[in-house]
């Protein structure tokens, strides 16, 4: 059996829905489906439900294949410092824990709002002092610097571990089933309905010298292909450590917003507004994962270039079920 923390939220659900293509149906999902994310797992099969307050009982005594932990307080807006820590540190913990005295492998996710503003580059080098280095803007990516940090000092002080260890700092990940998350949904799946009637898709104003309206740049990857790496992992136990997972190459919003309009058989058609002043002293312009270690662990599918990737999207959100 394998555990999937987060289930039934956006790659969680995606990585259900991939083992199920697999022919794997002994799955346990730790989420919560009431609501909106039910429709998440609605096509799907899986053998137990676990509450999340449920878990850490639930795992006395058990045995698993592996755990792949993607749950966590994913807000980049979230404040409560003692809530998101208890999500994503303290609970990865116990997780880590667990798998290194049962001896099963752990995939966790990372982020890529590790690196900050990019000051310190995107290189997903597992040295204690490049990781310490890294100067988090929300309290979301200083929660996941944390436990990468956590994990790698144990890893290098040669502590128990897990047989196999991996933690995956995902970059501007979308694709279907992030309905449920509000305005934390990336840009294609907001700016759709817009795109779909004819009218204006609306993005942020460039405030830096140089970088024009539109062109400040995202490592877009399709759910799909992050969650290809995860079960490549799952079919590769000899490999462990943390890894980016985008598809290094950065591209602009304005790009984006072109390839949905184009997916429509429309003609692209943007309105450049002003960023938000509590948003400006924490965004990014630019991410652009460095993919060279995941290639040397010897990870090689190509990624969905992104006019590829809007389009299946676009198809999903077309839909009357856009869900997967």
């Amino acid at each position: 059996m394998i555990l999937v923390t987060g289930g039934a939220g956006f790659i969680g659900s995606n990585l259900v829905a991939s083992l199920n293509e697999r022919g794997m149906r002994d799955i346990a999902v730790n989420d919560d489906i009431a609501g909106a994310k039910a429709k998440n797992l609605a096509k799907r099969q899986v053998r137990e439900v676990v509450p999340p307050a449920d878990l850490l009982r639930w795992l006395d005594g058990r045995e698993l294949d592996a755990v792949l932990h993607m749950g966590a307080i994913s807000s980049t807006t979230a404040t409560d410092e003692r809530v998101v820590m208890a999500a994503n540190y303290e609970l990865p913990m116990r997780l880590l824990d667990w798998c290194a005295a049962a001896k099963t492998p752990l995939i966790y996710a990372s982020s890529a709002a590790t690196y900050g503003d990019g000051n310190q580059g995107f290189d997903d080098d597992n040295a204690l002092d490049t990781l310490a280095k890294l100067a988090p803007l929300n309290l979301y990516g200083q929660s996941k610097q944390r436990f990468d940090l956590a994990v790698a000092a144990r890893a290098r002080a040669g502590e128990p571990m897990p047989p196999q260890w991996a933690g995956l700092k995902f970059f501007n990940v979308f694709g279907p089933n992030e309905q449920h998350k509000g305005e934390q949904m990336s840009v294609v799946a907001k700016s759709f309905p817009r795109a779909k009637a004819g009218q204006t898709v609306r993005l942020f104003r460039s405030d830096k010298p140089g970088i024009a309206d539109g062109e400040q740049k995202r490592d877009f990857i399709y759910v799909e292909d992050a969650a290809n790496v995860v079960l490549w992992l799952l079919d590769h136990p000899v490999v462990s450590g943390i890894y980016n997972v985008g598809t290094g190459k950065a591209e602009s919003f304005k790009d984006l917003i072109g390839a949905l309009f184009r997916a429509l058989g429309r003609t692209p058609n943007i309105e450049y507004v002003d960023m938000p002043p509590e948003l400006a002293s924490r965004y990014q312009y630019l991410t652009q994962a460095r993919m060279e270690r995941l290639r040397r662990a010897g990870y090689d599918r190509p990624f969905t270039p992104l006019e590829a990737a809007v389009e299946r999207y676009v198809r999903y959100l077309d839909r009357d079920d856009p869900y997967r």
